[in-house]
């Protein structure tokens, strides 16, 4: 999957442009597992309305989290939900989605913790695709359902609570990617979206950088040296040990995917229990206010 001009070169192939997937179109809308485009929604109801053709569809709310644990699927669940839309470990697949991919860049890290390496972003995500005039469909394919088998799990890119709580005495860094508002405890979710915590604040330490300083104005990547300058103005280098987090892992996976898959951070972890978890937690440290 190579590069083109206005990406950001990168240490992985872990992007691709609009150009690159619209020459293949073909070969997305063939029954061939090889390649396979997924689209990566909070709500089906955009992929309803128009999508890129022959992209199959996945509900981040009722298939990439456990409505009572609040966890990530099992390998059990991951095989049915992939394998029922014709993919295989063995496929290349091309995620994409609304807001901003977060919930495409979701699912990405919880593939490369399955071991599923052969997997990439579009580049914009829906947004830019749409506004660039380019072809959609509201046609819903069906391809044949596969065998999919889950490998790992890469502990490498995950943070857990207790990870976190050493961290608070050790020199890693946390990158806190919420608003600034969320960061100082004034709110507690985004706008439009459920409070999730008891409690507002940061985990003491932590830098905020916001998931959107990533971006483009068109939702495109910046380029690799804008993207170095972003973390570097927080001292957040390539050989620190780094745990991000957000509310509940899938803007601080936006920002893992940069980190680790762009700037090729070695030791880059996703605390997906995130603030949702530390924030209705007994007896951890919580900061408000700004630095």
């Amino acid at each position: 999957m190579s590069g083109q001009p206005n990406q950001p070169q990168r240490v992985k192939d872990a992007l691709v442009t609009p150009e690159w997937l619209e020459r293949r179109l073909d070969t997305v809308a063939s029954d061939s597992p090889d390649l396979r485009l997924v689209e990566v929604d909070l709500s089906t109801d955009f992929y309803a309305e128009a999508h890129i053709p022959g992209a199959v569809s996945i509900d981040w709310r009722q298939h990439l989290q456990h409505e009572t644990r609040r966890d990530i699927p099992s390998k059990a669940a991951l095989s049915d939900r992939l394998g029922t839309r014709g993919i295989t470990e063995q496929s290349t697949l091309v995620l994409y989605g609304d807001s901003s991919n977060w919930f495409a860049a979701h699912l990405y890290w919880m593939l490369q913790y399955y071991g599923h390496e052969d997997v990439s972003l579009l580049d914009g995500g829906r947004r830019h695709w749409i506004e660039s005039g380019r072809p959609t469909s509201d046609s819903v394919p069906s391809y044949t359902s596969r065998s999919y088998r889950p490998r790992g799990p890469c502990e490498r890119v995950r943070a857990y609570r207790h990870d976190v709580q050493r961290a608070l005495s050790k020199p890693t860094a946390l990158v806190d990617v919420r608003l600034p508002e969320e960061y100082d405890g004034t709110i507690l979710a985004p706008p439009g979206m459920t409070e999730s915590a008891q409690r507002g604040g940061h985990i003491p330490g932590a830098a905020n950088i916001v998931w959107s300083k990533n971006l483009r104005s068109d939702g495109r990547f910046k380029s690799l040296e804008a993207l170095r300058r972003v973390y570097r103005e927080y001292d957040i280098d390539s050989d620190r040990d780094v745990i991000v987090y957000c509310r509940i892992g899938e803007r601080s996976s936006l920002t893992w995917f940069v980190l680790s898959e762009l700037l090729g951070y070695s030791s880059v972890r996703n605390y997906d229990g995130a603030w949702t978890e530390w924030g209705n937690l007994v007896a951890v440290p919580v900061a408000t206010g700004r630095p």
